[in-house]
């Protein structure tokens, strides 16, 4: 029984090991792109549900950060100019505002400069990024067959 037990546990240190590696994995810079993004939309929806801070939202156009869309680049820098120039003076105290306009010049700084060559755009169409793309194929655009 003893070695059985000593051969359990050395399976599961294995398995602990395995898996801490695996976790401890750095992001690609795709990888840091994608989240950047997520993380820019889910801030802005947060800042739109509280009193205090919709109105520094407001004045941003509507944006879905589509990464694989070529418009991004203008878009990013469009959000950052009013983050920085237009929002609403009482605006730049929040923190979580300035969080916002960090990130956007992180994801711009990151993919203008770092990540240049590793995104592919699949699409040059500056309107649908002002729009989420439909989660069932009756919204939105029609869905054409061939």
């Amino acid at each position: 029984p003893s070695i059985f037990n000593m051969r359990a546990l050395l399976k599961v240190a294995v398995l602990f090991t395995v898996l801490a590696i695996a976790n401890a994995v750095p992001p690609t810079c795709y990888s840091r792109v994608l989240t950047l993004s997520e993380e820019i939309m889910d801030s802005v929806k947060f800042l739109q549900r509280f009193k205090r801070t919709s109105p520094c939202v407001d004045v941003l156009p509507k944006l879905y950060l589509d990464v694989h869309n070529s418009c991004i680049m203008s878009k990013l820098r469009d959000h950052l100019y009013i983050l920085q120039n237009l929002t609403p003076p009482k605006c730049r105290d929040f923190p979580r505002v300035t969080i916002l306009k960090n990130k956007v010049r992180n994801l711009y700084t990151i993919m203008s400069k770092v990540c240049y060559r590793d995104v592919v755009y699949l699409s040059d169409d500056c309107d649908a990024m002002e729009h989420p793309p439909p989660t069932r194929p009756s919204e939105g655009r029609p869905i054409i067959e061939s």
